[in-house]
């Protein structure tokens, strides 16, 4: 199989873009993003993680069938997302676990939005019904200098890649046949 087809086999529709630039196959780096909520930048984070699903399946073997298993297909889960971010006088992360640890839930969609070098958007996930967990404040010391960090980990109904992220990385070609 050549590599034309291979890339293609793999959702790459060919090596060239729009007006002949071409799709970039390196990694992104995973130190350029930004996330909102509820369409306002909440600030910049040191990180972010727990962009994680898992599909549950279920294995079941069949009497006299002993060669293979079937599996069947459940729900899936998703991983809590730790938000952790050098604290500032923007105080609306702690305001919103501060309200759900009183009992007032208020579950807010948010989109995480990686970008690359020249901070075009490169993809974005749509996180649905988050709702703050736990809140750790930073260590404080006078001895070390450091930045003080706050996190905050959400529980979420899940997450989505929509097609503008699609559009967003196949768009490569595009943004650089208009500059």
């Amino acid at each position: 199989m050549a590599l034309g087809s291979s890339l293609v086999a793999l959702g790459v529709r060919g090596a060239a873009g729009a007006a002949g630039s071409q799709i970039a196959l390196d990694p992104y780096g995973g130190y350029n993003y930004f996330v909102e909520i509820e369409g306002l930048i909440v600030g910049g984070f040191k990180s972010v993680s727990g962009l994680s699903a898992t599909v549950q399946q279920e294995e079941y073997r069949e009497g006299g069938h002993n060669h293979a298993s079937h599996h069947f297909v459940g729900g899936t889960t998703w991983s809590p997302l730790v938000l952790e971010r050098g604290m500032t006088e923007l105080d609306g992360m702690w305001m919103w676990f501060e309200a759900a640890a009183r009992g007032v839930v208020r579950k807010r969609n948010l989109t995480i939005m990686m970008l690359d070098e020249r901070m075009l958007p490169k993809t974005i996930w749509n996180v649905f019904d988050a709702l703050p967990v736990r809140w750790s404040g930073p260590t404080l010391d006078a001895t070390n200098g450091q930045v003080a960090v706050e996190s905050i980990e959400l529980i979420h109904g899940g997450m989505k890649k929509p097609m503008l992220a699609q559009l967003f990385s196949a768009g490569v070609g595009v943004f650089d046949a208009v500059k």
